[in-house]
């Protein structure tokens, strides 16, 4: 079934295959299509009307300017003279679509609009105060092995301005590896959770004091489901809320649509073709580099035009779509490229080698029946396990590859969120031995944790994210493997490293 599924996946892009140097003329798809943008996401957990914006108000959006962007150094590493250099220099855009000629042109073009910005700040701002050593010093962001800043990039949309960069792909899905080499498309490992503490603390216009609850709404409300699940913490104060965040680790986002309480390991994009549902939660399913397209325009507007039942995040109290003035875009061609940039990526080198010990370990993988859901050669049965608690619809059965198993792990980001469908997709165990932390909410740093049956207890110290106001809890869930004998959970997550 896996052979299968990555087949048809493979046949579903094959205007973007072919030979690097070779004429490439793609066929280009229509990312906002209403028919497509129903059909493809599931519903929510609780069930209520989810209605986008129909493509004529999309397509009047103005695209957004295509600009060059340029490395940001940590103090200390900037070349001399670089800082006036960059006050100098004219807008320039980053490439031009029409000059694309071959499948190696969209991709380099797809990898600049992964580092292109959605947003943009002052490079003094608290959100990207990337001048400033107490900002490092907070965040704990370091360089690569050239001193470059990993997450972010200088953009010049006026001569003699110089801005930063925001909301840009490169920022989630980047990592800093330990030999001070940069991943593109991983499960990127910045610190989210303190760059938003440093801004919220740092910020002359907040009062520490002031009540969390309009942030959370912003970000996270979901009115339909009751209690309010961001409760507690709406109802402390911008301190409460800034000491929390400022807890969450990197490789773990507050990501809209989630909780700040429920927050979301980020995902690795690595092999992303053959994944059939995006999201932790299965929020939208993939078939095509078509979809993939319509998912990256979506979450560039999820919070300023997605109607859940009459519900706008970001909207006025009239709850009208904004003007269209006040949005900006990518084209079709665009998210095209960025989707073939993302489809090219590959895993770095493993230094995991197939020894016997890892050998052992595959037998151990075949014998304990893991296949069943980490189904070989993908790692994944590409199919929805149930949260706990959640009744699964019998029309979805008929609609959605379910499995009749639930896991046991925690299900709130499933249902109490605006991104909860009441599943968690079975992730692919690829690439783990670059990745972490572990879980949906990446509760465990390392694999070691995760095969650690203390994780069950409630006095368990998490390793990675602990929670709002929490010392201790228990991971529960997934307990497959946690009664193995030692020697045999070496041997396991030493071929589980080699993946």
């Amino acid at each position: 079934m896996a052979h299968r599924i990555s087949a048809i996946l493979v046949a579903a892009m094959l205007p973007v295959l072919g030979q690097t140097g070779q004429s490439f003329r793609p066929e280009i798809p229509k990312v906002w299509d209403d028919e497509a943008m129903h059909a493809i996401e599931l519903p929510l957990a609780a069930r209520i009307p989810v209605h986008h914006m129909p493509s004529e108000y999309y397509y009047r959006i103005p695209v957004r300017p295509n600009v060059k962007t340029y490395p940001i150094y940590v103090p200390g590493k900037e070349p001399q003279g670089y800082w006036e250099w960059l006050q100098q220099q004219e807008p320039q855009p980053a490439f031009d679509i029409a000059s694309l000629r071959t499948k190696a042109d969209w991709i380099h073009a797809g990898e600049l609009i992964f580092e292109a910005p959605n947003s943009f700040t002052s490079f003094d701002d608290p959100f990207t105060d990337v001048r400033n050593s107490k900002w490092y010093e907070y965040t704990g962001i370091q360089g690569d092995k050239n001193g470059v800043v990993p997450f972010y990039r200088y953009v010049i949309r006026r001569k003699g301005t110089v801005e930063v960069n925001l909301d840009s792909c490169a920022e989630c899905h980047t990592r800093l590896m330990n030999d001070g080499t940069l991943l593109k498309g991983a499960q990127g490992n910045v610190p989210f959770g303190r760059i938003w503490g440093y801004r919220l603390a740092n910020d002359k216009r907040i009062n520490p004091k002031s009540p969390a609850k309009r942030i959370s709404q912003h970000f996270f409300g979901a009115p339909w489901i009751q209690p309010d699940p961001t409760a507690p913490l709406s109802e402390k104060t911008m301190a409460d809320f800034v000491k929390h965040v400022s807890s969450i680790p990197p490789g773990v986002n507050v990501r809209q649509g989630t909780s700040a309480i429920y927050p979301v390991q980020i995902p690795d994009l690595i092999g992303v073709q053959d994944r059939l549902y995006l999201d932790h939660t299965g929020l939208q399913q993939h078939g095509s580099i078509a979809d993939l397209m319509r998912y990256d325009a979506v979450n560039n507007f999820i919070d300023e035009v997605t109607d859940y039942d009459g519900f706008r995040p970001t909207s006025g109290p009239d709850g009208k779509l904004p003007d269209v003035s006040r949005l900006a875009r990518q084209s079709d061609q665009e998210l095209y490229a960025l989707a073939m940039f993302i489809y090219s990526l590959k895993p770095p080198p493993d230094a995991n080698r197939v020894d016997a010990v890892a050998a052992k370990g595959k037998k151990i993988f075949e014998r304990e029946g893991c296949g069943g859901c980490h189904t070989p050669p993908l790692y994944t049965n590409n199919m929805l396990t149930p949260a706990p608690g959640f009744k699964v619809p019998e029309e979805d059965r008929n609609k959605y590859r379910i499995m009749n198993v639930s896991v046991g792990t925690d299900p709130l980001l499933a249902t109490k969120t605006r991104r909860g469908t009441g599943y968690y997709k079975v992730p692919s165990l690829k690439g783990v031995w670059y990745r972490g932390p572990f879980e949906h909410n990446g509760s465990v740093a390392a694999l070691e944790d995760w095969f650690d049956p203390r994780r069950l207890r409630d006095d368990y110290v998490p390793t990675g994210y602990r929670g709002y106001a929490v010392q201790t809890r228990a991971i529960k869930g997934h307990e497959f493997g946690l009664k193995l004998m030692p020697e045999d959970k070496r041997a396991l997550i030493a071929f589980l490293k080699t993946l």
